[in-house]
């Protein structure tokens, strides 16, 4: 996807450039004033459209749509980013292109984009470009690899080429995938020209030919574990395969002082964004809070959450349910078609807008715009007796949009709270500042085509 991003970047940048020589063909003068820093020009006008592609959900690896979804979706990515163009130009001067150029320019890429997804698409899916994987193993562990990836969509970027059983092994992958088991593992890697082999015996314990892993390693093959190869394809973490050394060995749970700051950055400057964009919105759906419900009824609502290593804070939000949600004051998830829920309140739900003033949350510090969603006192103290490593989400702020909103639809019960929690022990393992560039724009995708809400 990173590379399909910077080959329609570079689209969409000659593209513009093409196109001010078409808006000044006749006249030389104009187009020698006009191309002036227009490189610049070029690329954030490229930068933008790509940012409201992947708004869009354009660069989700797991996205699945016909070509007629993905070309709504592209059309969708195009409109809003070229709104986003013309304000961007007009609000800084220096900036300017002027509409006939930028439209030239969107008439010019949108069908290059459309034709080079498309094409790129088709060769990503050719067995010639996958990575080659090789399980080492053919028991319980390696038929999770079936189990959890059956999706076409979900092995894009990789083929399995077979599964070798090892000695004393109870074997459960069916025989026509099973390879011979090799006296020279380098040997079959060379043959069958493998990328990478992937640990998932039942039981590594005096099992694995290590010197013939250290000797493939040694060839260039990748050598990855059951569990590191989930979480890198399906972007969480397996919760039955870990165990306290895996997360104490791995790489990631980046606390550094220097990511600590880098987080503040973000924060600060993302918010302010977001709040700037939205406060005409917020002031109206206060508005339709009071017309509703009166004026004497609250606007907003404030929840105890649990937060950062533990620690309890007062959520706000714009109230969507009636005043008397919880009067016998006993927690309850919210389920869906909830009669609780106002006429205002499930329309905010839905676009996610009742969310909004968390914003001050985040700018007291109780929140990081990014991060695990904050749940409440109850429910955290009985998830956490019942579901292995449940706190370890509690060691990064809480966030207004998470990596689990992006994956995984509404949880309103214990069984989706353990499977959330897999998305959530990702990215406190792996965040950083892309990722949550990519959550922060990805979560548009979200409030637009109304994911997970209830």
């Amino acid at each position: 996807m990173l590379v399909l991003a910077v080959f329609e970047l570079l689209v969409l940048i000659v593209s513009l450039m093409v196109a001010a020589r078409l808006r000044f063909m006749h006249s030389a003068a104009d187009l020698a004033a006009f191309s002036v820093g227009l490189e610049l020009r070029a690329t954030i006008f490229g930068l933008i459209i790509v940012t409201a592609m992947a708004a869009v959900g354009l660069y989700l690896p797991n996205l699945r749509e016909n070509r007629l979804g993905m070309l709504v979706r592209q059309i969708m990515g195009f409109a809003a980013g070229g709104v986003a163009v013309v304000f961007v130009f007009y609000m800084i001067p220096q900036l300017f292109i002027g509409r006939g150029v930028i439209l030239f320019a969107l008439l010019i890429s949108f069908p290059l984009v459309v034709l080079g997804r498309s094409i790129y698409l088709r060769l990503i899916d050719l067995k010639a470009l996958r990575r080659r994987i090789l399980v080492l193993g053919a028991g319980r562990r390696a038929q999770m690899i079936n189990d959890n990836m059956r999706r076409r969509v979900d092995r894009r970027g990789f083929i399995v080429i077979g599964y070798v059983p090892l000695p004393g092994e109870t074997t459960v992958i069916a025989a026509d995938h099973l390879l011979p088991c090799p006296e020279s593992l380098d040997l079959v890697i060379r043959q069958l020209q493998v990328n990478e082999i992937v640990v998932a015996a039942d039981d590594r314990r005096g099992q694995l030919p290590m010197h013939q892993l250290l000797e493939c390693k040694q060839m260039g093959v990748t050598v990855t574990t059951l569990v590191s190869f989930f979480e890198r394809e399906l972007g969480k973490v397996k919760l039955n395969l870990i165990d306290p050394s895996w997360l104490v060995f791995s790489d990631g749970f980046d606390a550094t002082p220097l990511r600590r700051l880098g987080k503040i950055l973000f924060d600060s400057a993302a918010t302010f964004t977001v709040l700037a964009l939205t406060w005409p919105l917020m002031l109206v759906t206060a508005l339709a809070i009071i017309i509703e419900s009166g004026p004497g009824a609250p606007i907003l609502y404030r929840q105890e959450r649990v937060g950062e290593k533990g620690r309890i804070f007062k959520l706000i939000k714009f109230r969507s349910m009636r005043t008397d949600a919880e009067a016998d004051g006993v927690a309850r998830w919210a389920s869906k078609s909830d009669d609780r829920v106002t006429r205002v309140g499930r329309f905010i739900r839905k676009v996610r807008i009742d969310e909004l003033p968390q914003l001050w949350n985040v700018m007291r510090g109780d929140m990081s715009l990014i991060g695990p969603r904050p749940e409440r006192p109850q429910f955290v103290e009985e998830l956490a007796k019942k579901i292995d490593y449940y706190e370890l989400r509690h060691c990064v702020k809480p966030g207004l949009a998470g990596w689990a909103q992006l994956n995984y639809p509404y949880g309103a019960d214990e069984k989706d709270a353990a499977e959330k929690l897999k998305y959530d022990l990702f990215y406190v393992k792996n965040h950083n500042f892309m990722l949550d560039l990519v959550i922060l724009v990805q979560t548009v995708e979200v409030v637009l085509f109304r994911r997970g809400a209830r």
